[in-house]
């Protein structure tokens, strides 16, 4: 049996050889889909990677309090997002900041209000400027160093604000920025700080600290009285204490709002949410679109098997004459569409992985690189090979070998 696999094996790959043009092509439309989807999930998988590595830096005594339509997550794509929308329409305040303060446990609470207006220097405006109202405790609970100057002081001014490190060079030309001004909202801010560039933006909070203006958000809320507050941060004195602290925001938060569970409280990889739900949804829709690449590569194979079929019939019907049963023959056949599929798929995987690297060069993560996506790489074009392979396979076995014999080209 051995010996009968290994002599179609070489009989398979002598056939395309003879015809490498033709193998090509058509391992190119395999090479297509499957490149499409290697560069979809390394990249997918590299933004994850970044992801999950942020959110679990030193964040063991971290909670979230997050705004929820009040319905237990699951895992449906359809409930996914309608919860990620329920950001954009929070009814978290200033006074559940205060609430959740009251919490024992507790070691600092920060806000996170996000805007996005222009804002005016000089006589130019930047439109779409991303704004986070919040306090000066945002700076010990997320690690931020700064670069020059000092953080959000409510004691020492009003109207201040602490730029982004790229934002600092996009506006105002240095990041030495510090005692600059600029017009938000019709108010005016004064610069008192710059933050390090930071090299993971993506991060639990949906914030790239690098291109956003940070104010304090007791201020904002005396010119905005319809600020919306997105998320809540908070540190617990240790990472024992957050159980307990959970319970206890929750209740709290509860009682103040008078039972109205428009909150959730989350912790650990709970955290990802809504980035990492998000981009896995995304994920999946795009390998799905990539997904119909790989059928029209497939459909390719079937014609060009076909075509092979037909140019070979009698070729088919002499191995039927020297004792080649129809099983032989559809091994045959299908073993070229097989080799045919998974050198494109291979092709695909070398593809993929080159423009995703290409894709990193120009942004700030790297493509993820696993023998998950290997193992998916090979069975797909297994899969693709032995499914549009068999119709030509069956095809070829079925030939009747005196009809064959009789088939000149």
């Amino acid at each position: 049996m051995r010996f009968l696999i290994n002599t179609h094996f070489h009989l398979a790959v002598d056939n395309l050889r003879q015809n490498r043009a033709r193998t090509f092509l058509s391992a190119l439309g395999i090479a297509i889909g499957v490149g499409s989807i290697v560069l979809i999930l390394s990249l997918t998988g590299g933004i994850n990677h970044l992801i999950s590595t942020s959110s679990s830096k030193d964040n063991a005594n971290l909670i979230l309090v997050r705004p929820s339509n009040g319905k237990e997550v699951t895992e449906s794509i359809i409930d996914e997002l309608a919860n990620t929308s329920q950001y954009s329409k929070s009814n978290l305040t200033i006074e559940d900041v205060e609430t959740i303060k009251e919490v024992k446990s507790v070691k600092s609470v920060a806000p996170i209000a996000i805007s996005n207006a222009p804002i005016t220097i000089v006589d130019k405006t930047y439109q779409s400027t991303p704004v986070v109202a919040t306090n000066d405790n945002l700076k010990d609970i997320l690690g931020l160093q700064l670069k020059s100057g000092q953080f959000l002081d409510y004691s020492l001014r009003e109207n201040i604000a602490v730029l982004g490190y790229t934002i600092a060079e996009q506006v105002f030309g240095t990041t030495e920025a510090t005692t600059r001004t600029f017009n938000y909202n019709g108010k005016q801010f004064m610069v008192v700080g710059v933050l390090e560039k930071i090299d993971e933006p993506i991060n639990f909070n949906g914030v790239d600290f690098d291109n956003s203006i940070l104010i304090n958000i007791k201020y904002a809320s005396t010119f905005e009285s319809s600020i919306q507050i997105q998320q809540i941060d908070i540190r617990t004195e240790t990472t024992d204490a957050v159980p307990d602290a959970v319970n206890e925001i929750n209740e709290k938060l509860s009682k103040a709002k008078k039972g109205d569970k428009s909150f959730q409280v989350i912790t650990g990889d709970d955290n990802l949410h809504p980035a990492g739900s998000l981009l896995s949804i995304i994920s999946y829709m795009l390998t799905l679109v990539a997904s119909i690449s790989l059928i029209v590569g497939g459909v390719g194979i079937m014609n060009i098997m076909l075509v092979s079929v037909s140019e070979r019939t009698r070729e088919i019907g002499i191995r039927k004459a020297v004792g080649a049963s129809a099983w032989h023959i559809l091994l045959q056949f299908l073993f070229e569409s097989i080799i045919l599929s998974v050198i494109g798929g291979l092709m695909g995987f070398v593809l993929g992985y080159i423009f995703a690297f290409l894709v990193s060069l120009i942004t700030p993560f790297a493509p993820h690189i696993s023998w998950q996506i290997l193992g998916i790489t090979g069975a797909v074009s297994l899969i693709v090979g032995v499914f549009f392979g068999i119709y030509p396979a069956i095809k070829a076995a079925n030939k009747d070998p005196i009809t064959s014999l009789k088939f000149y080209r």
